[in-house]
């Protein structure tokens, strides 16, 4: 292939979308849930990993003694949304692990039980999520 047909190639190419299953798809839950379970347990991975690594480089200073005066500092509204930001990811990924237990046993399989199972786990995440945050 010469040079000149390498380069109109090359412009064409550019001009393509990257991902066009994103601009002729319409959003599901099946999916939008999929990539919000995989960025949760990242999330949650990178938390327990990163505060397992600070207390191993510094144990005095990421002990619980100094996080609850740490903690208890703190302004009631951060409090509030340090619990919030914690508490949506774990109870998510803990409810949309238990579907995917389920879906493993055969059950909801079918797209109406997706979707019913699918709800429930949005709902029961709202509902234990501010569980989490008021009362805990």
């Amino acid at each position: 292939m010469s040079s000149k047909s390498m380069e109109i190639l090359n412009k064409q190419r550019l001009l393509r979308p990257s991902s066009p299953h994103f601009t002729i798809y319409q959003p599901q839950l099946t999916w939008i849930a999929s990539i919000f379970n995989r960025a949760t347990g990242v999330a949650l991975s990178a938390l327990l990993y990163g505060f397992s690594l600070a207390y191993l480089a510094a144990p005095t200073t990421f002990d619980s003694a100094h996080i609850i005066e740490v903690v208890a500092g703190l302004p009631d509204a951060v409090k509030y949304a340090g619990k919030f930001v914690l508490a949506l990811p774990f109870a998510f990924h803990s409810l949309n692990g238990v579907r995917h237990l389920a879906w493993d046993m055969g059950k909801f399989m079918t797209v109406k039980g997706c979707y019913i199972s699918g709800y429930a786990v949005l709902g029961a995440t709202a509902v234990s999520t501010l569980a989490m945050v008021f009362y805990v």
